[in-house]
């Protein structure tokens, strides 16, 4: 069987070709490699040069391996957009595999535009809802967030009145007036130290927000992306070290913090880097001064 381990250096579009082949992937072909590195699947060849004339442009070994992953996941997602965040996931965890250009380019790919667009705003509501919403919240409340969310992902204005409706939307789905009404009590997910309440939600909203409004922009540079990786990086390492105590504490939601699946964090990792560079964008925003 034809695996990881059956390349052992650099090889042309040629090699490439040959490596999907060999891993019963006949279809595989010089015009689609070329497609997968326009769209960042896969990086651009390095160029060598003779005395006289030139060599074919090489690949990486960590390219061609690469491609053999991209090939198994092709098997599980209907597009290619959702194929992008398996470079993605890469370049956000391992250094060697992915450069940044291509990062750039993956981005840029699962993120797209139009229908795709809207895709990726509503598959971020649906996330955030599934980590904050309250058994008892009602389908009514529960469209009504995703509805919200959805639309402010795709380049709705966030007005001081659709503010309040956001805010009205969240606490409906975290804190269900049949449950929290009579109590007064106000529900907080997550460590003590860092609860994750109503207004915490609203944030995150807004940071989902305008990290997309910003890639569709097409305003999301390497520089971008890179602070965005060394701030996932930092936050992630604080996260881990921390998080078999908090599922120690947890009680009924100690599934909150179990180790993900590989799968879920290459499903995830598009997502998880829309956020932080939302984050990011939110706190390095000009304040303006008060009169």
């Amino acid at each position: 069987m034809y695996t990881w381990k059956s390349i052992s250096g650099p090889g042309t579009i040629n090699d490439l070709v040959a490596d999907a082949h060999a891993a019963s992937y006949p279809d595989m072909n010089v015009r689609r490699v070329h497609d997968w590195i326009a769209k960042g699947l896969l990086d651009q060849p390095r160029l060598r040069t003779r005395r006289r004339g030139s060599d074919k442009a090489e690949h990486s070994a960590n390219q061609r391996r690469l491609l053999l992953l991209l090939l198994d996941k092709r098997q599980h997602v209907a597009h290619l957009n959702a194929l992008a965040q398996v470079p993605l996931a890469t370049w956000l965890w391992w250094d060697g595999y992915v450069p940044t250009r291509q990062a750039q380019r993956a981005w840029v790919t699962w993120v797209g535009r139009g229908r795709r667009s809207q895709e990726v705003a509503r598959e971020g509501a649906v996330g955030l809802l599934e980590q904050i919403g309250h058994q008892l919240a009602t389908p009514t409340s529960r469209a009504r967030f995703v509805r919200i969310i959805t639309e402010l992902g795709n380049g709705k204005a966030l007005t001081v009145r659709g503010r309040a409706e956001l805010l009205d939307a969240v606490r409906d789905v975290m804190e269900p007036e049949t449950v929290f009404a009579a109590s007064g009590l106000v529900r907080a997910l997550g460590p003590a130290g860092a609860p994750m309440t109503v207004d915490t939600v609203v944030t995150r909203v807004e940071a989902l927000r305008t990290a997309l409004s910003r890639a569709l922009d097409g305003k999301v540079d390497g520089a971008l992306l890179e602070r965005g990786r060394a701030v996932y990086r930092a936050s992630t390492a604080d996260y881990l070290a921390v998080r078999s105590g908090l599922a120690a504490e947890a009680g009924k939601l100690t599934d909150l913090f179990r180790q993900p699946f590989l799968q879920e964090q290459f499903d995830q990792a598009g997502r998880q880097l829309l956020l932080v560079l939302g984050m990011e964008l939110i706190h390095r925003r000009p304040k303006v001064p008060s009169v």
